[in-house]
């Protein structure tokens, strides 16, 4: 008690008051009055806070004193004999130079005036060191006793606990630790919650506080008492292990005291915010509050500082403020528009998680994101990055590296509470970086670990942003599916690493190859660059070699990135065959239709499953209706001996079975043969891999003349197969039918030079083969060619010759079809009232029902000699009839031949608002046709010429002259450059 007298002489409280004091205070806490206070209480009070006042002013001088004995040599050397300053919001007072705090008076009989004085001139090591062993014990008596004086005189609860909780915080050091100089961290920390106590609770009773308060003191009480509880453990080691791990004590001191120091400042700012304070400059004490933490954080890094700047070093090392995130990528282009949707999502505390194969940018995202300049505003150096691929994939290991990233000091936490404190205290925006590594729902620790990340995205004050190849991400993220990059930005990318400004359109088709995926893009640059190869030697090693050249000389690859998504456990715990299944997946350009699973792969029962899991590990992704992947995956992944592989084998014989069909508008089923309209990239690759791996088999040459014929009527566009059949040797007894179909192609893409020159070649082999109707046939297609060139001599010659041999076969079909033919040639050689005579002999020969097409087209004809004549609504007539008859079979190609003779009808005769009335049907009758949609076109912008608009006709003419362009039709190609020139003629 002689301590807690000196401590109560300075209160200014007269002798009955002390005593009353004393007296009412020590009574049990049951019967202390719980109503307003009474000028008594409020004056014990003041006496209580006085005591406090007391211990904070004790343990901070003796926490400089012992600071003084421990390390004055190596301090005074390397801080050039200066004394540290007193903490901010301290003063020395002017007698005895030692600190207190404003609005205090030390009587000269007070404990503390016992202290010896600081002198200006530092003792030697050995002095002080012994000043320390000597006075140590008994000043930290002293620190002890006051605080448990304080507790026991406190009438408020709550402080009750923290007083106690530091009274036996400092018995326990005093008692256990060997590193007494680290106490001035731990002994200042117990002088805040005395200063943090006097400025929050002046005044009040237990009842009067708020929530938020009780529960500041509680988060402050709990950890101190857990590190009393380490420092307890501490001190049950004999004396040899104490001395051993001393190291590792001054570590566990230091990274206490940064623990105590965060939870000490949200307790602060729990007192101002129950206070809710209004008064003017309020925001200002809480600024000067958080100046204060910080400023004695600081210092205290001074104050411990024993060895010159290794030292310094190494204690920084140990009480690290966190991580900071790796640099910024420089070779970033293209993501502008998602970095923008990221930073302002992190702005508002949000989480996102970047979803993306292996190689899309997702780091790279997330490291401009960290870099922003926003978000370094935002959140200053509390900018986190863990690479989640760096550790193993369990629970401790996570909690260790996320410990050490966000610079809490706890090594080896057991789970997420230990780090609470720390991750709540400051706004913070956190990326885990492949976090595929420990999200797996097959990883052995996966549950808990997921569940921690989940915690992390439930923070308010911390923006998580994940970057995964899987899906399989907690439900507060943002899922933003990272795409692949523009044309412009993978230039850009490519460029930069190539070391070239020189653009060319080999890289620009090479970049389209690789589906503009990043990583690909940049090791693609890099084997350039580091085999200095030049545009052309890159494209023909990318043909020779493909994904192999994807590969650095410092083992980066694309192998590497997509073994990772092989290796997850979730890709192991699927059927056996997944890893083949992957393969059919990467071997169809176009990726497998979702529709087709079941059709394609009856033998697997989970098939669904497995791709939903491709999905998942973004192996694969999901694009309408199609499961597919990027084009580097697919090289790397596709078989290397397709016949090796029986899904795939089996695949083949389902698209073949599905093909092997005769196609043609008036058959039956001919709608189901529409699916070649979406899959028709899938069938023509199938046929050229197996053309060309199983060239001599006459089934898959079969295959190929239906799969032509598929496209003449479905989708009309050129083929790669075009080649190899015409490299067969001209004996092979598919040459002739795929070289006729081919043609046939050629017609419908508007080709007609192409068309002739291969009907030439399928009618010398005819001939050879003495087959007089393919003979006749393969004519009257020939006479169609040569009168769309212009060669209307040839065309009459053929047909005429078609004829006779369809007289001498007695074929009427035959007959009829090539009278039509010669009324089409004579027509185009003005000879108009043969060609009426030839088209109506071509009716007469054959039944309307029986020969619809046939009919519909004497009619197109019929329709044309009358508008040559001017005889118009015979012309109408005739189309309509035409039309009439075509819409009972749905043929488009008539139908569209049909309208387009109505519409130049109208035009010819300068009826231009029922032209343009009809030229929509006409649009519409081009179905999926480019060459049809460029007639069209063409026809709208010649009206539009005509009724001297330029500036509308001027666009269609151009879309006319792309569609020819396309699809390879020079000469009317040519006759719209024509058109552009009139209507450039006409805007002058």
């Amino acid at each position: 008690m002689n301590a807690w007298r000196k401590a109560f002489e300075f209160t200014g409280l007269d002798k009955h008051d002390k005593a009353s004091s004393v007296h009412e205070n020590l009574k049990p806490p049951a019967t202390r009055p719980s109503t307003e206070i009474p000028t008594r209480s409020r004056r014990i009070l003041r006496f209580n806070l006085h005591s406090v006042r007391s211990t904070l002013a004790f343990s901070i001088t003796l926490a400089q004193t012992v600071c003084e004995t421990s390390v004055a040599g190596g301090r005074a050397k390397n801080l050039g004999d200066q004394e540290p300053a007193p903490p901010e919001g301290l003063c020395l007072h002017e007698a005895n130079n030692r600190p207190y705090l404003p609005g205090s008076s030390w009587p000269t009989g007070h404990a503390l005036s016992s202290l010896p004085p600081r002198s200006s001139t530092m003792a030697t090591e050995s002095q002080r060191s012994k000043k320390s062993i000597d006075g140590l014990l008994s000043k930290l008596n002293v620190a002890i006793q006051l605080l448990s004086t304080a507790k026991d005189v406190c009438g408020v609860a709550p402080a009750q606990i923290a007083l106690g909780s530091a009274c036996v915080l400092l018995t326990a050091i005093k008692d256990t630790m060997g590193n007494r100089q680290d106490f001035v961290r731990l002994g200042l920390s117990c002088a805040d919650v005395c200063e943090t106590l006097d400025r929050g609770l002046y005044g009040k009773r237990s009842d009067e506080l708020s929530e938020s308060v009780h529960k500041a003191i509680g988060k402050l009480t709990a950890t101190m008492t857990e590190i009393q509880q380490n420092v307890t453990e501490k001190g049950e080691q004999n004396w040899a292990s104490r001395f051993l791990n001393a190291r590792n004590d001054k570590d566990a001191i230091a990274a206490w005291n940064q623990d105590f120091m965060r939870v000490l400042h949200v307790f602060n700012t729990g007192l101002a915010i129950s206070a809710h304070v209004v008064a003017e400059g309020s925001s200002k004490k809480l600024d000067v509050q958080a100046e204060l933490v910080s400023s004695m954080s600081q210092k205290l890094d001074v104050l411990t500082n024993q060895e010159g700047p290794h030292r310094r070093n190494s204690t920084q090392a140990s009480i690290s403020p966190g991580e900071s995130p790796p640099p910024a990528p420089k070779d970033f282009f293209g993501r502008n528009d998602l970095i923008e949707e990221i930073v302002g999502r992190a702005e508002e505390m949000g989480s996102i998680a970047l979803i993306g194969a292996g190689g899309i940018g997702k780091t790279a995202i997330a490291l401009a994101v960290l870099h922003d300049d926003r978000i370094k505003h935002r959140f200053g150096d509390n900018r986190r990055f863990i690479r989640c691929d760096k550790f193993s994939a369990s629970y401790a290991s996570f909690l260790a590296q996320l410990s050490k990233v966000v610079g809490s000091g706890i090594k080896n936490p057991d789970d997420l509470a230990p780090l609470r404190p720390i991750l709540s205290s400051k706004p913070m925006i956190l990326f885990l970086d492949n976090a595929e590594s420990i999200l797996d729902p097959r990883g052995t620790e996966a549950q808990d670990i997921y569940n921690v990340v989940e915690e992390l995205s439930q923070f308010s004050n911390i923006s998580l942003g994940i970057t995964s190849r899987i899906s399989t991400i907690p439900t507060q993220c943002k899922r933003l599916e990272i795409p692949t990059l523009s044309m412009e930005a993978a230039c850009d990318i490519f460029y930069s690493t190539y070391g070239s400004d020189k653009r060319s359109e080999v890289i620009d088709d090479l970049l389209r190859r690789l589906d503009f995926h990043t990583l690909s893009i940049k090791l693609l640059a890099t084997a350039a660059s580091h085999n200095m190869w030049d545009h052309d030697r890159l494209a023909r090693e990318w043909d020779a070699r493909r994904a192999q050249v994807l590969r650095t000389n410092f083992n980066e690859s694309l192998a590497a990135t997509i073994d990772l998504s092989l290796a997850s456990p979730t890709f192991h715990h699927l059927d056996s065959k997944a890893r083949e299944l992957l393969g059919v997946v990467a071997f169809f350009p176009q990726g497998i239709a979702e529709s087709n699973l079941e059709w394609l792969f009856p033998t697997i029962s989970n098939r669904t499953d497995i791709f939903d899991t491709f999905c998942i590990l973004s192996l694969t992704s999901r694009s309408s209706g199609f499961v597919t992947m990027l084009a580097p995956i697919r090289d790397y992944l596709l078989p290397q001996h397709p016949k090796l592989s029986p899904l795939l084998c089996a695949a083949r014989d389902c698209y073949f079975t599905r093909l092997s069909v005769d196609v043609h508008p008036e058959k039956p089923r001919f709608g189901e043969a529409r699916w070649i309209t979406s899959e028709d990239v899938n069938a023509e690759h199938l046929l050229d891999v197996f053309t060309s791996i199983d060239a001599n088999s006459d089934d898959v040459w079969d295959v190929c003349f239906h799969f032509v014929e598929h496209l003449v009527w479905l989708k009309p566009r050129r083929t790669v197969l075009g080649l190899k059949v015409e490299a067969l040797p001209d004996d092979h007894c598919s040459k002739p039918k795929c070289l006729f179909q081919l043609a046939r192609l050629f017609e419908y893409v508007g080709d007609y030079a192409e068309e002739n020159r291969l009907l030439t070649h399928t009618l010398t082999l005819e001939r050879r083969r003495g087959d007089d109707c393919k003979v006749a046939e393969t004519l009257k297609f020939l006479c169609e060619a040569n009168r769309m060139q212009g060669h209307r001599g040839e065309a009459i010659q053929h047909v005429k010759e078609a004829i006779e041999i369809n007289e001498r076969l007695r074929d009427t079909i035959g007959q009829a079809n090539c009278w039509n033919d010669l009324a089409f040639a004579l027509f185009d050689d003005r000879q108009v009232d043969a060609a009426e005579d030839a088209a109506f002999r071509a009716i007469n020969l054959v039944s309307e029902k029986a020969q619809e097409s046939l009919v519909c087209n004497s009619h197109q004809l019929l329709g044309m000699v009358y508008n040559s004549k001017g005889e118009v609504e015979k012309a109408i007539h005739h189309f309509e009839t035409g039309l009439e008859i075509a819409s009972s079979f749905n043929r488009h190609d008539y139908l569209f031949w049909l309208h387009y003779g109505l519409v130049d009808t109208f035009y010819t005769h300068r009826r231009y608002d029922e032209a343009n009335t009809r030229i929509e049907q006409l649009k519409f009758r081009a179905a999926d046709n480019l060459y049809y949609l460029g007639r069209a076109v063409n026809m709208q912008a010649w009206i539009w010429y005509r009724q001297g608009r330029p500036e509308e006709a001027e666009p269609e003419a151009l879309r006319a002259l792309e569609a020819y362009e396309n699809v390879g039709a020079a000469n009317d190609a040519e006759f719209c450059r024509s058109l552009l020139q009139s209507i450039g003629t006409a805007w002058k």
